[in-house]
């Protein structure tokens, strides 16, 4: 009796481990993991929709943000609840919760049942086996269901930050789209003035044709540009619609006129490589991973003489004999594959994760470098604008209008005046927009959000060529 006695204590011990590891298959367990960490990276706090309830509870918020001009905020909030990609890859969580709970269960056992009658006899035969191996190695195969599962919710992590950046940057480019056609549209406005103010004195006899020409040449560009910056515009917008994943009603949303103005000073770092490789999720995910393969090494090592290995009790009965107990055991014979080529794939792999985590730190150090100088690089320029051209052209266009009024200037210089000032207008817009795309680059790189810096009150956008164009109507 000794056999089946040992028999049925491999199967309590067997049934009462696959009671005790059935670990849950709650999706939500593993993205609450990966929504708080892109929350301390992003500051949104990242939903998993998984019923018509929250998705019309989700248009309920979605429509309340967008009642007033979508600032950048409110457009990145909805860009990670909203977008239908994004939520697709919050499943992976729940995928890798599901492996993991898989990973702490047993095979199930396999029951065998023959009959055989002949010659007046039966003989009948009954069997259970358990997968033996995977009991043994059912500790290994955790931990590295585990470690995969910690990749999973960084990765998730990752694309949640991944895209409330790209969300950021265009929700940038849609504003500074529109500002820059608002200010087309001014220009032209001023051409068009400009043109018919022309005209008259080409009629009178004080301007020649060759200036009217000219004239007529920058009221025609004017209009072209007011054309291209329309084109992208709606490019922008469109590219920011899609971030958002809005359509129907609500891909009418309203933006904000402007850019947020360039803060007094900019944020100053320092340690911004050690930043880079504490806080960057790309770079805990290649170290996760490098831990995973190694797990997966130390399990080819162990199993690589066993590949199958059951455990099984076996029941016999024949017509007129007694029953006979007792128990198998059935191994897969190393004779043509000793598991060589499994061991060294699998240290093949672990060298190349060596690699990739070596690469992916060197990429991280650099690319936050080249951030923060890219950051100062921006500030600098668009301060220049601010604080010198826009003040000196400004200063420049009230001295020619003085002149003018005083009939010391001509018309001429007048309009000449407006074409240069329209065009460091465009280039202080293009300025702004290049500083807080800077800036998102620089928060891409160091994996998370800047110190917030105080907003500057700087000089206001000059509208000077709507100004001369009204003056130029008040000189007709």
């Amino acid at each position: 009796m000794a056999a089946p006695m040992m028999s049925r204590s491999v199967l309590a011990a067997a049934t009462a481990l696959l009671l005790a590891g059935c670990a849950s298959t709650n999706p939500d367990t593993a993205f609450r993991l990966s929504a708080a960490e892109a929350h301390a990276r992003t500051g949104v706090e990242a939903r998993l929709l998984r019923n018509d309830d929250d998705r019309r509870a989700l248009a309920s918020e979605v429509d309340a943000l967008l009642k007033e001009p979508l600032g950048l905020d409110a457009a990145v909030r909805i860009a990670v609840l909203n977008h239908p990609g994004l939520q697709a890859s919050y499943w992976d969580a729940g995928v890798a919760q599901a492996d993991l709970a898989q990973a702490a269960r047993l095979r199930n056992p396999s029951f065998g049942f023959s009959r055989m009658d002949g010659g007046g006899s039966r003989e009948i035969e009954r069997g259970v086996s358990v997968d033996l191996a995977g009991l043994l190695t059912m500790p290994l195969r955790q931990r590295m269901a585990e470690r995969r599962y910690q990749e999973v919710t960084l990765s998730v992590a990752a694309a949640i930050e991944r895209h409330a950046l790209a969300t950021r940057r265009a929700w940038i480019e849609a504003v500074a789209a529109g500002q820059a056609l608002d200010y087309a549209r001014q220009v032209a406005a001023a051409a068009d003035a400009s043109s018919e103010l022309m005209e008259r004195m080409t009629l009178a006899g004080n301007a020649s044709a060759l200036d009217l020409a000219r004239e007529a040449a920058f009221h025609a560009e004017a209009g072209a540009a007011v054309l291209r910056a329309g084109r992208a515009r709606d490019a922008a917008r469109e590219h920011l619609t899609r971030q958002l994943g809005l359509w129907g009603a609500q891909a009418g949303y309203a933006l904000p006129e402007r850019l947020p103005e360039l803060p007094h000073h900019p944020v100053e770092l320092t340690g911004i490589e050690r930043l880079a490789l504490e806080r960057r999720l790309d770079v805990r995910a290649a170290r996760a991973a490098a831990a995973g393969t190694a797990a997966d090494l130390g399990l080819t090592r162990s199993t690589r003489m066993i590949n199958v290995l059951d455990l099984g009790y076996a029941s016999k009965s024949e017509t007129g004999e007694p029953r006979s107990e007792g128990y198998e055991v059935s191994l897969e014979l190393p004779l043509f594959d000793w598991g060589g080529a499994r061991v060294a794939r699998s240290e093949a792999l672990y060298m190349q994760a060596l690699g990739r985590v070596a690469e992916t730190a060197v990429n991280a150090r650099s690319e936050a470098r080249a951030g923060y100088l890219g950051y100062r690089a921006s500030y600098d320029v668009a301060r220049h604008y601010r604080e010198q051209v826009i003040p000196l052209r400004q200063k420049i266009a009230g001295e020619t209008l003085l002149r003018y009024n005083g009939m010391l200037a001509s018309p001429f210089e007048l309009l000449a005046d407006a074409r240069e000032q329209a065009a460091a207008v465009h280039a202080t817009i293009d300025a702004l927009k290049d500083f807080w795309m800077a800036e998102a680059d620089l928060e891409a790189a160091l994996g998370g959000r800047l110190p917030a810096a105080q907003a500057s009150t700087g000089p206001t956008q000059p509208t000077a060529t709507h100004g001369h164009a009204h003056d130029h109507k008040e000189a007709q």
